[in-house]
């Protein structure tokens, strides 16, 4: 009896074993089967933190900061929190399953261009309205390289889940590795396979109705940033360096309605037979900004359950290339410059856009060549390849 037990507990003890081994080998691999390259020095830091945001805010105290991304006014307190802390960049998924996503009505910037499949992606810009909430991303996806190039103006944290092509990934266009990018530029990398819960999870019952399980990741700011903290990527990286070093703001005004006939509809084709994805904003004098929808109905925030709205609409006309590799992986020309048109305050301008260099700030002109001033507010940027593809009225 007691030679079976022993045989039965060693029997136990080795699957047990084995179990856990092979659940940490999994847990090392992304979405599209790539192994994870988060953290440079392979650490994974973990933290928790109260859903309760940390830092609260006198709606009393006056407003006299400018947020350096998008020109919004804040109290002196807010801007002493932000002011340790560099942006933070999220790649959210736009799937009509996956919506309506949670925490992109808090972004300062949003950027939407086409990812596999002809479906747009998302990536959000935070970083004034992080001191005092704690702010839910839902459904985080994975990274794709000309993201890198707009995180890498900031020298943003980047939040994701995987991504497109390590280095040595030979079935990867190497112009479409994002994993390689990261790891080659030193982006500050929140990659979600680095992370573990509570900071990130999958939530199953986020809406009310079920999904792939692709289509669940929730990752939380303030979580973020304790994070980031740990890994000495504050408003300094690891080397001292500031994330505004060489960082360039946009002009800001606070606007107000055109007196003339406005362009009251604004609609943008990513691609044709797709037209779930298709964006339109609707003008509303009133607030004087822009309402959206998407594939024709209203696009909700699901934290607020209110429809996004925005002060900017920037429609920037840029090459698209592909699909490049077997993958489907697209390319998007975000060096160099072209066509931009620009909506606020109910009218149109035909503009510019310029970016020199991966790191270097992305700058919008107007007709009479000078830098465009947006009105203070959440700036919308969407990536396309011809003007045929943007009508307004």
């Amino acid at each position: 009896m007691n030679k079976k037990l022993s045989y039965l507990i060693g029997g136990l003890g080795l699957y047990l074993v084995v179990t856990g081994v092979s659940f940490m080998g999994f847990s090392r691999v992304n979405s599209e089967g790539l192994a994870d390259i988060s953290g440079l020095d392979g650490k994974s830091p973990k933290t928790s933190v109260s859903p309760t945001p940390k830092y609260k805010v006198d709606p009393s105290l006056p407003k006299t900061e400018e947020c350096p991304l998008n020109g919004m006014k804040y109290t002196k307190k807010e801007e002493e929190v932000w002011a340790t802390r560099r942006p933070l960049a999220v790649m959210i998924e736009n799937t009509e399953e996956a919506r309506p996503q949670s925490g992109i009505s808090r972004a300062d910037i949003i950027y939407e261009a086409l990812a596999e499949g002809w479906i747009t992606r998302l990536m959000g810009v935070f970083y004034c309205n992080t001191p005092f909430e704690n702010i839910e991303f839902a459904p985080v996806r994975s990274a794709r390289t000309y993201y890198v190039d707009y995180v890498s103006e900031y020298d943003a944290l980047y939040n994701h889940v995987g991504g497109a092509g390590r280095c040595p990934d030979d079935t990867v266009d190497p112009r479409a590795k994002a994993l390689c990018q990261i790891q080659n530029y030193r982006i500050k990398d929140m990659d979600q396979f680095g992370i573990g819960y509570p900071d990130c999870y999958r939530n199953p019952d986020r809406l009310d109705h079920p999904v792939a399980t692709e289509h669940t990741m929730v990752c939380f700011s303030e979580n973020l940033y304790k994070i980031a903290e740990k890994r000495e990527w504050t408003n300094v990286d690891d080397r001292g360096i500031a994330w505004d070093k060489n960082f360039t703001p946009w002009k800001f005004i606070d606007g107000s309605p055109t007196d003339q006939s406005a362009v009251n509809t604004v609609k943008v084709q990513f691609s044709q037979g797709y037209e779930k994805y298709d964006a339109e904003w609707d003008y509303d004098k009133a607030s004087n900004s822009y309402k959206r929808k998407t594939g024709g109905a209203a696009h909700l925030d699901l934290t607020t359950k209110e429809q996004l709205r925005v002060k900017n609409v920037v429609v920037q006309l840029t090459k698209l290339t592909g699909p490049v590799d077997e993958h489907g992986h697209l390319l998007y020309g975000t060096i160099g410059g072209g066509k931009a048109l620009i909506f606020k305050d109910g009218k149109q301008i035909m503009g510019t856009w310029s970016k020199k260099s991966r790191i270097g700030r992305t700058q919008y002109f107007g007709p009479d060549g000078k830098e465009i001033e947006f009105n203070r507010g959440l700036i919308w940027i969407e990536l396309i390849p011809n003007e045929s593809q943007v009508t307004y009225q």
